[in-house]
């Protein structure tokens, strides 16, 4: 039976996700379909989703619009892999506040127990590229594209930290949830998409 990977296509950097996405299982050589998604019945027939960067508000202003919301949470709660990409980090988390205006009314899936900071190393013109590491998944060298990047600055004890930078944690995992502050997609390196693809095909395994 073939396994699908959704990524969640109400905003952002869909197609970049996707392509990654394919080229990551392409590398592996396994039978992993991916396909855009937006709906719940489209949602609920997934075994692994990414949830893009991009405004975290408006996915999930639109996501709550349409139902998603509500199926996203209980499907990721019953152990679909999650991998939530700068705006989809934000949407994992239980709270989120704004550099400059503070903490902000958005919907939140409430999965993620951490303290998060939106916007955290600037807006859009103080984009940046660095390298970072996530050593405890084995991918020890990665070039992280932090575009009006969250930052986390605490985490609960079921939280794992998998990479800083600048003292600012970048990158988190709990369970079959991983966040990252940067975005994996705009880079040649599909090592993450591949660690996420891994993921999804060891959880159906179990």
């Amino acid at each position: 039976m073939s396994l699908t990977v959704g990524v969640l296509s109400i905003q952002g950097d869909v197609e970049e996700n996707l392509l990654s996405a394919k080229a990551a299982i392409y590398e592996l050589g396994i039978d992993i379909k991916v396909i855009e998604v937006k709906t719940p019945d489209e949602i609920s027939s997934l075994d692994g989703l990414i949830i893009p960067g991009g405004e975290s508000t408006t996915i999930g202003q639109l996501s709550l619009v349409n139902g998603s919301l509500k199926i996203l949470k209980e499907k990721i709660e019953n152990g679909m892999p999650v991998l939530g990409i700068c705006a989809g980090m934000i949407m994992l988390s239980k709270t989120a506040s704004d550099r400059i205006v503070g903490k902000t009314d958005q919907p939140l899936l409430d999965i993620l127990d951490i303290t998060l900071e939106r916007n955290s190393f600037g807006r859009q013109k103080e984009s940046f590229e660095a390298s970072v590491s996530l050593d405890s998944i084995n991918i020890s060298k990665f070039n992280g594209v932090f575009i009006r990047a969250p930052s986390i600055s605490d985490v609960d004890s079921d939280v794992e930290i998998l990479s800083k930078f600048n003292e600012k944690i970048v990158a988190v995992k709990k369970g079959n949830v991983i966040g990252t502050s940067f975005h994996p997609e705009l880079t040649q390196d599909v090592s993450l998409h591949k660690y996420f693809v891994n993921l999804v095909q060891k959880q159906q395994a179990n």
